[in-house]
């Protein structure tokens, strides 16, 4: 049976984590938290492209993967647990250039007790398909 957790609680303790990490270094921003939908965005900057000025496949995977992590964190109802990646894959279809912005939208496809499968599409800020993903997640203490 799934129990879903206090969402604001769990939310306001996620926004007061002292720790920088991988999101903050690209400057990944959290726009919405709902229990089965988590949304942010991320700059198409000097952090985030490849060489020739477009989006790095890679910066995308990040994105993905820290929407799918955070997701299924919040739908953990135990605080000694949290949700860790175990295998990701991406599909790229369009190119950003530089000096835009991409906005990520994970949603569950499967919470388990211990495995979580999330689904992440990243879009320009025109809604136009950039990369969707699918993230399998384990749950394991901390």
């Amino acid at each position: 049976m799934y129990i879903q957790p206090n969402l604001e609680k769990r939310v306001e303790y996620f926004l007061d984590l002292p720790q920088l990490h991988m999101g903050d270094s690209l400057n990944i921003a959290f726009t919405s938290f709902k229990i089965d939908e988590i949304k942010a965005t991320m700059p198409v900057d000097k952090n985030t492209v490849q060489p020739f000025g477009f989006l790095h496949g890679g910066a995308s995977v990040v994105l993905a993967e820290t929407l799918a992590s955070v997701g299924a964190w919040l739908n953990i109802d135990d605080e000694d647990k949290t949700a860790v990646g175990i295998e990701i894959n991406a599909n790229h279809m369009r190119a950003v250039k530089k000096d835009n912005t991409v906005q990520g939208i994970a949603r569950p496809v499967h919470r388990g007790r211990q495995t979580q499968v999330w689904k992440t599409n990243i879009y320009t800020m025109n809604e136009k398909l950039v990369c969707t993903s699918r993230c399998t997640l384990a749950v394991v203490e901390m």
